[in-house]
């Protein structure tokens, strides 16, 4: 009865029923969005909190509702804890009907993050989590790699760095996913640019003692100290290499390094590193106007490229549920596989339709020195434009199941 009562209108409404029929498809009349990140370790300063206000400016942009229905954020402290936010995904896939999930920062935490996704078969952005196995070896049809990943930091930081002399690394590498990931990675860009790795350590996530590993990285007698790692991790190894000299010896090349991680150090300590990210807050009006609103809730900082990031993929999921009327995980995949991004975060940005890569250009910048600073955090010269098709993992190159070669 139900059928023949739907085929019925069908018939009936004509050009209308699409809409009508999509409505439906907004899950239990909300739209919920479900943001996992680190709230308080590591990584909390390069998403966290100022991730968390990003992502209520983009559904302040959205008006807070589509067709009526309204916008609901669910948050997690993931702790860096992949069972955590695995348990967590679940059940806010099970109990509080998400619709999209966003992955905030840690590789290891995204990684498990898309198996739950995948096994549910709902989209999952992937924002600070940086290992290129996220759309290689461990590919799913529902991620949406959006932000950077480990080739594309390797492929404009390590070039640069070799370009200019630096032909030998030693690594310090954080021990797990995203970390190994970046030193393979950066190590290939070496090794292709005929460089040489002289040796790696592996250190946890969260080391408060880096002396062993500087002993080991001035042992090694390479040029370059190559950090793979990011947030708390790169600010003290930084700060534990100008302690025991070996920056005297060595120069470094930080892999993954923020803003905020700069602001952190001082331009003292890091005049001169290369780096590559893909938003700078003071590079035109747009983006000292979004600055400005971030501020009005945190006015001692400026965003970084994850909070942007986490901005504009809420932004970009809102728009398609807005076009489409629709949460249906086959119709946003659809959608955000045949529509580009442009807005702050990018120009002309795709999500790659085969693995789910966003592919959108980056930026190699330099941190200043102290007398070229003109102001509080005026801290990069831009180098060099890094386009997207570049830097990201071909699809020549790829391993994901997912690429037909």
């Amino acid at each position: 009865m139900k059928l023949r009562l739907l085929v019925s209108s069908l018939a009936m409404a004509g050009f209308g029923v699409a809409t009508s029929i999509a409505h439906a498809a907004i899950s239990n009349d909300v739209i919920r969005i479900g943001f996992t990140t680190d709230m308080s370790g590591v990584y909390a300063d390069n998403d966290g909190p100022m991730g968390v206000e990003a992502i209520r400016l983009a559904i302040a942009d959205a008006g807070g509702a589509i067709d009526g229905k309204k916008i609901e954020l669910l948050i997690l402290d993931h702790q860096n804890k992949p069972d955590i936010a695995a348990s967590k995904a679940r059940e806010w896939f099970d109990q509080e009907k998400i619709d999209v999930l966003i992955a905030g920062s840690n590789s290891a935490v995204a990684l498990a993050l898309s198996t739950v996704a995948t096994e549910k078969k709902k989209p999952i952005f992937a924002i600070g989590a940086g290992s290129s196995d996220l759309t290689n070896a461990q590919c799913s049809p529902y991620m949406v790699h959006y932000a950077y990943d480990t080739v594309a930091l390797s492929r404009g930081t390590a070039s640069a760095v070799v370009k200019n002399g630096g032909d030998s690394w030693f690594f310090i590498t954080a021990d797990y996913a995203f970390g190994h990931s970046l030193e393979r990675d950066a190590a290939a860009v070496v090794k292709a640019s005929k460089g040489s790795v002289k040796g790696a350590v592996k250190v946890p996530l969260a080391a408060s003692d880096f002396s062993s590993y500087m002993l080991q990285a001035q042992g090694s007698g390479a040029k370059i100290l190559g950090l793979a790692n990011a947030g708390g991790d790169t600010v003290n190894s930084i700060k534990a290499a100008n302690e025991f000299g070996v920056t005297k010896t060595m120069n470094m090349a930080g892999l993954l390094v923020y803003i905020n991680d700069i602001h952190a150090l001082g331009l003292e300590a890091t005049q001169g590193m290369y780096l590559t990210d893909f938003w700078y807050w003071n590079a035109n009006d747009t983006n000292r106007a979004f600055t400005k609103r971030f501020q009005v809730k945190f006015p001692k900082f400026v965003p970084n490229m994850n909070q942007v990031a986490d901005y504009s993929a809420v932004a970009f999921y809102l728009k398609g549920v807005k076009e489409t009327h629709s949460t249906d995980t086959d119709v946003m995949m659809k959608w955000m596989k045949s529509n580009k991004v442009n807005d702050l975060f990018a120009t002309n940005g795709y999500v790659r339709p085969e693995d789910g890569r966003m592919i959108h250009d980056m930026t190699l910048m330099q941190v200043k020195k102290p007398s070229e600073s003109k102001g509080p955090w005026d801290y990069y010269n831009i180098i060099a434009n890094l386009k997207g098709e570049d830097i990201f993992t071909k699809l020549s190159e790829s391993t994901c199941k997912l690429v037909k070669k």
